[in-house]
């Protein structure tokens, strides 16, 4: 069983995100401040959950939480200032939602930037090792495969049903065949290459035309 948190005496919220990989969609962040004799045997990181296992816990988690927060950035700020800036960014404006101020905050990871005057701890595999981070990604991962899949109706060539915006074989062929679209990660590898295969075609058109 994973403890709580990191520091009992501290309101302390774990945080994570979700979808740094992917191809298309924003990251999500999620923040949560648990009780400090909180437990649940099932909790772990979400990477090691099912999808139904995740979904179960999802409402225990947001129940018995004494606050949470989920927040995203897009793929639009994604490409401006990066995924990592990006990843840190949403964290940040989930913690800006929590209705409770955390004294500590404790970050899946090995980078996270200053939260204000907060003292902060990343931990490595942090997800697998403090509950508070485990809630964290696994509602960061449910909100953001919610989010996806309420997308992929309108953009269904992608395959986000199955695949949710990660850089699967089909996704990759599916950005080929169809283009890209406003929810692409214009700067991600996958989806620039289509870009600059494009581009250099216009580009030798124009010049055979000239």
């Amino acid at each position: 069983m994973l403890p709580s948190c990191l520091h009992p005496e501290c309101v302390e919220a774990g945080c994570d995100e979700a979808g740094r990989g992917c191809l298309a969609g924003p990251v999500f962040a999620a923040a949560v401040i648990l009780p400090p004799d909180f437990s649940l045997d099932a909790l772990n990181d979400s990477k090691q959950l099912t999808e139904a296992q995740r979904d179960e816990l999802r409402p225990i988690i947001e129940r018995e939480a004494l606050a949470w927060a989920v927040a995203t950035a897009s793929a639009e700020e994604i490409d401006r200032i990066n995924i990592l800036n990006a990843s840190i960014m949403a964290m940040h404006r989930a913690l800006d939602a929590l209705e409770m101020r955390p004294t500590w905050i404790v970050v899946d990871g090995n980078r996270f930037k200053p939260y204000g005057q907060t003292p902060y701890t990343t931990v490595v595999k942090g997800d697998g090792k403090l509950a508070n981070i485990a809630a964290a990604s696994i509602l960061a991962k449910t909100h953001r495969d919610e989010y996806m899949l309420r997308i992929a109706k309108d953009f269904p060539q992608y395959g986000w049903l199955e695949n949710k915006g990660y850089p699967t074989v089909a996704h990759r062929r599916a950005i080929e065949n169809y283009g890209a679209c406003e929810h692409h990660r214009r700067t991600f590898k996958g989806v620039r290459s289509f870009l600059e295969v494009r581009l250099g075609a216009r580009t030798d058109g124009a010049d055979c035309a000239s």
